[in-house]
């Protein structure tokens, strides 16, 4: 891992000099566009619409344009502001750990003691578990103010910047405003589907299936060219597109959904099981008629027996 930035985190007098480094990274594959007649791959270029001429990055400063006239602002222009020179994590506050909304979450760093003696880190580390608290933190990072929360993940101090109040959107759309009725009983249902599903959270058992079936495609390209066989490669039936889905009342649908939970949970250790309670009734049926054939012929003779009897 390589550091993006070093500064320090501040509260009080207390110095805590740290590196941060990116918590995350992207997995998807890398895909570029291309001239669907030749393959010829599309590049963008940087063109400057006065002169024509193709610009390097080197030559290239930021603009605002305010309909009027446009302001330029150099490297050295922005490079100059006072919270751009700023290398403090100022921490603003300590709150409680369930009052950070996650929709306010953004990017994630992780944060290494960058000092002789860590014993100031740790010390912040512990805290933060004591008290189950999170540093509320005022930084500065790629020409950006920002706000962060500072928690405790894994035994190291991840910084996570927040989305300021003005960025985070209110829910505002039509539905809103409607009250639906939910009867006593489509909510016990639901609750037993919620309850059919509940599991521990382990993220490991995830992955992303269509990054795996993007490397299969091209894999499978690789080998075959054009002419590969996409329902053939991922073992797909037809489509019955002609047949409508059968359409289903909440209930049927919750029902439905809590017993096919419920099958498919049990149905791990014996799969067989359902299969082989639905054989048994017919299974029973032959020997059944048997049974009754060999009472009822019994029945018939026990009459010519008791007839002479009472004759002599």
């Amino acid at each position: 891992m390589r550091a993006i930035w070093t500064g320090a985190i501040t509260f009080g007098l207390v110095n805590v000099p740290v590196k941060v480094y990116s918590a995350t990274e992207d997995h998807d594959l890398g895909l570029h566009q291309v001239h669907d007649k030749d393959g010829g791959r599309i590049r963008y270029q940087r063109r400057c619409e006065i002169c024509g001429k193709i610009v390097d990055y080197s030559h290239i400063d930021k603009a605002f344009d305010d309909g009027d006239t446009t302001i330029i602002l150099t490297e050295e222009d922005l490079r100059s502001l006072p919270e751009e020179k700023s290398r403090e994590i100022e921490v603003v506050e300590f709150v409680p750990s369930d009052q950070v909304d996650p929709i306010r979450f953004d990017r994630s760093y992780f944060l290494e003691p960058d000092s002789k003696s860590p014993k100031a880190y740790a010390l912040l580390l512990k805290t933060l578990q004591k008290t189950d608290r999170t540093a509320i933190v005022h930084f500065a990072l790629r020409q950006k103010t920002r706000l962060g929360a500072l928690r405790v993940h894994g035994g190291v101090l991840l910084l996570q910047s927040l989305l300021w109040d003005d960025e985070v959107r209110e829910a505002d759309f039509p539905a809103l405003s409607e009250s639906p009725r939910i009867s006593e009983r489509e909510l016990a249902m639901s609750l037993s589907l919620v309850e059919s599903f509940e599991a521990d959270f382990e993220p490991e058992k995830f992955g992303d299936d269509y990054q795996d079936q993007l490397r299969a495609l091209i894999e499978a390209k690789r080998k075959k060219g054009d002419a590969v066989d996409t329902a053939e490669t991922f073992g797909l039936e037809p489509d019955d597109e002609g047949e409508g889905g059968e359409v289903l009342s909440l209930m049927d649908a919750l029902k439905r959904s809590v017993e096919s939970s419920r099958a498919s949970r049990s149905g791990r250790k014996p799969a067989a099981k359902p299969a082989t309670t639905a054989r048994k009734p017919a299974a029973k049926k032959p020997a059944a008629a048997k049974a009754a054939t060999k009472n009822a012929a019994p029945k018939k003779a026990a009459p010519r027996k008791t007839a002479p009897k009472k004759s002599a």
